[in-house]
């Protein structure tokens, strides 16, 4: 069924997608919403159809540390987890980074604890945004299926790890019709992976990675990651149209690896958002003439120049920025990366969906029209 349009739940996409990727090893621990993803990879490989080692973890830490060894020896890897599961394992997660390993995870995105609520929002992917991972947002399970392609090919040849987020349930156990990639498209795209020797631990030819390092030392290699992963912005552009001539589809105008907008040439107002809240707010304005709609695929490295470049372009005075996630004490985190863009326009940040809060087209149409009126920071 792969290259055929079918209808599966997210997670069961995102499970077939990985199992055509080839990862070598997969190591995750269940956590709701994230569990189905990682119940079917273990049933594709209990029934003979995937070609990897599953390796069963006690905990999210456990399962990072699993997949961090294997990376570290060469090995193409796998892991995937949600909520309270990311910040068990944030230790290992900024280790991952700075070892410079090539690992993939699916962050199936909920609200945090406490008080405990199992519900999506974004919350757990601001809490490691400056964890040194390329960060990855879908709006459907199409995109999320393709970013996972992307992520591979990112990851391996930038030696950067990358995390695709998607929104737990509304995604996660939502059925769509998708395109499974088939392996052949998959390893036309991405090849077969092989670490480069010197760059992951081998008994017949021994280094060492992660060493102690003195201030200077340390900071060097800090800067070294930044500038790395701020390259990899061109990187990620690069390997979308590459992908997408290998599945034989066309990149649409204003439509990349980084960001989508949606809307007239010239607007008044445009609304900037992630994740699956793009549907709804698409739908809120499909009538609305003179506000676009500027969908960030990529949130890190946060692409301030292009998004600066298309906000430009289409002449808009007002920014909203409306984000499932809130920075306690300050501006939230979306917001905050819009604003350090420019002062030109009037930009107001607007935080809903928290714990699973319902966006309804009439909260995104309330906001369009009683703009003005509304002041920072705003629940809605």
């Amino acid at each position: 069924m792969n290259n055929k349009k079918q209808i599966l739940e997210g997670s069961r996409a995102i499970a077939l997608t990985v199992n055509n990727i080839g990862p070598d090893v997969i190591s995750a621990y269940p956590i709701t919403p994230q569990t189905h993803i990682v119940e079917d990879l273990a049933k594709i490989k209990a029934n003979g159809e995937g070609n990897y080692e599953y390796v069963r973890a006690e905990s999210e830490f456990t399962a990072a540390s699993i997949v961090l060894g294997a990376s570290a020896t060469g090995s193409r890897v796998y892991s995937a987890t949600s909520s309270q599961g990311l910040l068990l394992m944030t230790e290992v997660v900024y280790n991952i980074s700075g070892l410079r390993l090539p690992i993939v995870m699916t962050l199936v995105n909920r609200a945090i604890s406490s008080p405990i609520n199992i519900w999506n929002d974004q919350q757990d992917a601001m809490a490691i945004r400056d964890a040194g991972w390329i960060m990855f947002f879908a709006e459907n399970n199409q995109e999320a299926i393709e970013q996972h392609v992307l992520a591979y090919k990112i990851a391996e040849e930038t030696k950067i790890p990358v995390f695709v987020n998607i929104d737990g349930f509304i995604l996660s156990h939502c059925y769509e019709a998708v395109e499974i990639p088939s392996k052949k498209d998959i390893n036309k795209f991405l090849g077969k992976y092989k670490a480069k020797s010197g760059e992951y631990l081998d008994t017949k030819n021994p280094v060492t990675i992660g060493a102690f390092m003195a201030p200077n030392n340390y900071q060097s290699s800090r800067e070294n990651l930044n500038k790395d992963f701020n390259a990899s912005i061109k990187k990620i552009n690069n390997n979308y149209s590459d992908w997408k001539k290998t599945i034989n589809q066309k990149c649409k105008k204003n439509d990349n690896g980084l960001f989508e907008y949606t809307g007239e040439k010239k607007v008044n107002t445009i609304v900037v958002a992630m994740g699956s809240v793009i549907g709804t707010i698409k739908s809120a304005l499909k009538n609305e003439k003179n506000v676009g709609i500027l969908k960030i695929k990529t949130y890190r490295p946060f692409p301030h120049q292009e998004i600066y470049d298309i906000i430009k372009e289409v002449g808009a005075k007002n920014i909203i920025v409306l984000e499932k996630s809130v920075s306690i004490g300050s501006f939230s985190p979306l917001y905050s990366d819009i604003c350090a863009l420019n002062k030109k326009q009037t930009i107001k940040n607007f935080i809903s969906g928290l714990g699973g809060k319902d966006i309804k087209e009439s909260d995104i149409k309330n906001i369009i029209k009683k703009f003005n009126s509304y002041k920072n920071l705003n629940f809605i």
